[in-house]
């Protein structure tokens, strides 16, 4: 029997987890990172931190199986820029993170340039993607641009100093994240990188989701265990949900939140309002892509809750908070705190609280904030289905949030359709992991991996809360307020 070891690098901490091929139960280990805002609107991390919580994570969980590690699987926050020396290895900025909005204006000003962006990277101008970071870090960041430098995100990063400098790659799923990347040809564009000024010679090397793209050599570590699945975080997801058929869908509630559809191998025309993203490629020549919507504040606003007013001690008690009353008092939190993301792409958005009344309380904060988690993923639901013509049939779910049982119940009441809950959440690691062992045999194809998949509960729908349309004139409040 094999294990395979998951590293999931995400937006506050890092996990390492070994993934046992007979289903034993994994050994993870975890390892939170500094954030770093240093204005308003800047969201920034030091590569370094996330790279020092990657080794801890893997000594700890490689000293605890005493096993020989099969491979190792990555799976990453994307978007999230860093740019680094190749000769010296050491960062040269800190690393700018997706919900950085620094360059919204710069995106404003390429308006003219949207169809071009669109037809050829899938996505839209909006600061959230890779592209204009890395513009910032040559043009406002002072990094150097000389064959020395190395651009890539969190997956390059790692894959660059788990290797020792040998390997700098990405794979589909993330290049196809940086407004870079032709997601027809598979390839970098030159006219996505002569117009956002980013030298493709700083660029990685893409290669498949699965497949060996690198072994271990670095002091601390074993030597020489492959390096065989990469995946953005929402990629790895929906892999890990098992979604190997055209119309599966699944929803990660994490920091933010993200539906994702697989709509099959070709790559369809741009949709108003969705992102078209590479799901994966197997390495059998054939890409699977997926409609996805990305709502950027879910949990973030659960840790706002915490950290930033106080209302709650820790993340475990806005469950039971929210439910202490009957409902939301008529308050409405729209958390646009890095702006809207589907199917608004409003970078000046800024976060909403109304409703309140003499009579709110902290639990009426705490309801509006869980409902903010439901109404925002009706709003990327609704809006996929209308550009896609399909109908959803069910919805498969992860993420820190998917333990409420009350949150994933209103969640199937305001789409109408059945949630579920695998019996593993942590599907993001699962997916890098699966990814890995097909790379390497330890799985022998998709078939295998989605008899893995096992159901824990499933919600199904009742009466939805009629309170949808408030929620949108609620949201209405929130655009365009940074203009203002």
């Amino acid at each position: 029997m094999a294990v395979v070891l998951s590293i999931d690098a995400g937006t506050t901490g890092v996990r390492t987890r070994a993934v046992h091929s007979d289903g034993r139960p994994s050994i993870s280990a975890y390892r939170e990172f500094p954030q770093h805002f240093p204005r308003p609107g800047w969201v920034e991390h030091d590569a370094d931190d996330i790279w020092n919580a990657v080794m801890e994570t893997l000594v700890e969980v490689i000293s605890s199986i005493n096993e020989a590690v099969a491979a190792i699987g990555i799976t990453n926050q994307r978007e999230t820029v860093v740019a680094w020396s190749k000769s010296t290895g050491r960062p040269l900025h800190r690393a700018i993170v997706w919900q950085d909005r620094r360059t919204a204006e710069f995106c404003d000003s390429l308006i003219d340039q949207l169809p071009l962006v669109r037809l050829t990277t899938g996505l839209v101008l909006d600061p959230y993607f890779s592209g204009s970071k890395a513009r910032w870090l040559i043009t406002d960041g002072n990094v150097p641009v000389s064959d020395d430098l190395a651009i890539g995100t969190v997956d390059s990063w790692l894959i660059w100093k788990l290797t020792n400098g040998a390997s700098f790659v990405t794979d589909v799923s993330n290049a196809s994240r940086t407004m870079l990347f032709d997601i027809n040809s598979c390839t970098w564009s030159d006219d996505m990188c002569a117009l956002l000024n980013v030298p493709r010679r700083a660029l990685p090397t893409v290669v498949p989701s699965s497949g060996v793209c690198g072994v271990t050599s670095i002091q601390g570590l074993p030597a020489g265990i492959p390096i065989a699945g990469i995946a953005g975080d929402q990629q790895a997801a929906l892999f890990g949900q098992a979604c190997f058929t055209s119309g599966m869908a699944k929803n990660t509630y994490g920091t933010g939140s993200f539906v994702l559809m697989n709509i099959g191998t070709t790559c369809p025309p741009p949709s108003e309002g969705m992102l078209t993203t590479i799901a994966w490629d197997l390495g059998t020549g054939a890409t699977t892509y997926a409609l996805e919507g990305a709502v950027f504040v879910t949990g973030a606003a659960v840790q706002w809750l915490r950290d930033g007013l106080g209302v709650i001690s820790s993340s475990s008690e806005i469950g039971p908070l929210s439910m202490s009353v009957p409902d939301n008092g008529g308050v409405y939190v729209v958390p646009a705190f890095a702006g809207l993301g589907s199917p608004w792409w409003d970078p000046y958005a800024r976060g909403t609280i109304v409703g309140i009344t003499r009579g709110t309380t902290r639990a009426h904060f705490a309801r509006a904030v869980v409902e903010a988690m439901v109404f925002q993923t009706r709003d990327v639901i609704e809006a996929m289905t209308a550009v896609s013509g399909t109908t959803l049939s069910e919805l498969r779910v992860d993420g820190g949030a998917a333990v409420m049982d009350d949150m994933l119940q209103m969640q199937a009441n305001e789409l109408g359709v059945s949630v579920l809950r695998p019996t593993d959440s942590e599907t993001t690691a699962l997916g890098a992991a699966y990814l890995a062992g097909l790379g390497t045999g330890v799985w022998k194809d998709t078939g295998e991996v989605a008899d893995i998949w096992r159901l824990d509960k499933q919600f199904n729908p009742h009466d939805a809360s009629g309170n949808y349309a408030t929620w949108l004139r609620a949201v209405e409040r929130s655009r365009s307020w940074e203009r203002h």
